[in-house]
């Protein structure tokens, strides 16, 4: 399904009017940023493994078949992205997706790809 929410448009000054109502270039970077960090099978693993839940770094490192060590690298770069949070209790962090958007992006990607497979 293609999105057909606006006619064709064709030509300089066309171009010019869509070229001026695009985001400013730090939010396009950042978005770029996002979904560059999300792009890698281990990482979507956790991020899938978060929706709805928090879950604890051992278990965590389970559900991506991967290392605490290498969970906790991955989950470093997740949080530097905020695209993950933690609330510590005790000596445990319990990890989570960072707000509605991480999930809402990651319920979207899951749609495409199915679509895209056609099953």
């Amino acid at each position: 399904m293609t999105d057909t929410a606006a006619p064709p448009i064709s030509g300089p000054e066309a171009a010019a009017r869509i070229r001026a109502g695009l985001p400013h270039e730090p939010c396009i970077s950042g978005a770029v940023e996002i979904l560059k960090v999300c792009a890698d099978l281990t990482r979507m693993k956790i991020l899938l493994a978060l929706r709805g839940r928090e879950m604890r770094v051992a278990d965590l490192a389970r559900v991506a078949g991967i290392s605490e060590s290498a969970a906790s690298h991955q989950l470093r770069l997740l949080r530097a992205h905020q695209i993950v949070a933690f609330r510590k209790e005790g000596r445990t962090a319990w990890y989570r997706l960072a707000d509605h958007h991480v999930a809402t992006l990651l319920q979207n990607a899951l749609d495409h790809a199915h679509e895209g497979h056609g099953s």
